[in-house]
């Protein structure tokens, strides 16, 4: 392991996943996302606000703004109260350029942390929640099992927890990237401004892993073979004319925690992803074949070696001689035209938060969550955030088309194989 954290209480690099943000956000493409839960009790705003105060400076390295350098954008420590709002019902907005990148926003028994990604992804946004949460119901006079693992306000943050672990797990591999073909998307036409909605599906948790286990792979193998059928479905239903100019390759980007994988405490980004896919000029895929390549294709790309050569890449492109001497205006430029080409290689994202839990008496005072993936570009168009908690799984699809077509074979689908969905609001 490297010792190249480069960080102090003042400023902070940005971490290697969060380099390209700066450079493609804006009032539609925001990079931001939403990880909310819904309590079964209305919120109380006094102790809501204590809480709220308590953890701020818990999170050092979340109380930060964007600022521009000559050859990069970096972090720096700004001592503004974290923002509570009341929630207008309209997700993942653009940070204002004097705001602090992440929010919280509360109405009724709702609560939604928004973060930028330039912060952190999703295991970082969670982490803030579970101790907001934690804090509240505390100030509320409701007592916290002992045994409940948050970050307490009272402690020190880790010197980890700032890390940029892509940086510390970085050994150079020398395996030139391979071309990867571009794929299908979507051809429904988009909305006009402001574009992104959410629709959001709700499961027996229970019933979507029996299905899974019919095929022996896991919850999200499962639902990333589920959307690889949808789009094939979407894929038969344009015309010939359509069928013959469109892409026939279909890839869904898959993002992996790779705290799973290397041991970190960092609470900003440390994900990378996979892109299982079929493709189309092979012949009609069954379900059978898609569930069946979705999962060896998650086996092998998941593998350790596989995503050190992936990190190696990518931390090895910003250490380069060159690159680092360029200006940031032109790096962005490079940046933003790499974000929009690597886009062009998947159809659709599948991001799993995974099954969340407090224990058994914080549980009981809590309805659901809801994890919404930050608003796809034009070219991707629709996205999919997914999250369990007790015996429900919530689907969220960010979308920015006039069109539920995928939407709707995707839970058609579940339907027909005896999982009962419900649409919420």
């Amino acid at each position: 392991m490297e010792g190249q954290v480069h960080h102090s209480d003042r400023w902070l690099r940005l971490d290697n996943a969060a380099k390209i943000y700066p450079a493609i956000k804006g009032e539609e493409l925001t990079a931001v996302f939403r990880v909310g839960v819904e309590l079964k009790d209305r919120i109380r705003a006094r102790p809501f606000q204590q809480a709220a105060q308590a953890i701020e400076d818990r999170f050092p390295y979340y109380k930060m703004q964007l600022k521009s350098g000559f050859f990069w954008y970096y972090l720096e420590a700004e001592n503004l109260p974290v923002a509570i709002e009341a929630d207008q019902g309209i997700p993942c907005r653009a940070f204002g350029k004097n705001e602090l990148m992440f929010r919280v926003l509360v109405r009724e028994n709702r609560i939604s942390v928004e973060f930028s990604h330039i912060l952190t992804d999703g295991t970082g946004a969670f982490a803030f929640l579970k101790t907001l949460l934690a804090v509240y119901f505390d100030k509320c006079g409701i007592p916290v099992p002992a045994d409940l693992e948050y970050l307490h306000p009272g402690e020190q943050p880790h010197p980890e927890e700032s890390a940029d672990a892509y940086n510390q797990y970085f050994r150079k591999i020398d395996v030139k990237p391979v071309k990867v073909p571009l794929a299908f998307h979507v051809p429904f036409r988009l909305k006009g401004t402001p574009r992104f909605e959410v629709l959001k599906a709700v499961m027996p948790v229970t019933d979507v892993i029996r299905a899974a286990k019919a095929y022996n792979v896991s919850l999200t193998e499962y639902l990333t073979a589920v959307y690889l059928y949808a789009l094939q479905e979407v894929y038969q239903q344009l015309s010939e004319f359509g069928k013959r100019t469109s892409r026939k390759i279909l890839r869904i980007e898959v993002p992996v925690n790779l705290r799973r994988i290397f041991p970190s405490r960092t609470m900003r980004n440390f994900s990378l992803y996979v892109m299982p896919g079929i493709d189309l000029r092979l012949g009609h895929f069954t379900f059978e074949e898609i569930v069946k390549t979705v999962y060896h294709q998650m086996q092998l790309e998941t593998d350790k070696k596989l995503i050190s050569k992936m990190i190696s890449r990518n931390v090895g492109g910003e250490r380069n001689a060159f690159l680092r001497r360029v200006p940031l205006f032109f790096k962005s430029f490079i940046m933003s035209r790499l974000y929009t080409s690597g886009t062009k290689q998947y159809s659709g994202v599948v991001t799993n938060l995974g099954k969340v839990s407090f224990g058994e008496e914080i549980d009981a005072l809590i309805n659901r969550f809801v994890f919404v993936p930050p608003p796809p570009n034009k070219v991707l168009r629709v996205s999919c955030g997914v999250v369990g908690f007790g015996d429900e799984l919530v689907l969220a699809f960010g979308n920015i088309t006039r069109s539920r077509e995928l939407e709707r074979v995707f839970l058609t689908y579940l339907v027909k194989n005896g999982i009962p969905v419900k649409i919420i609001k």
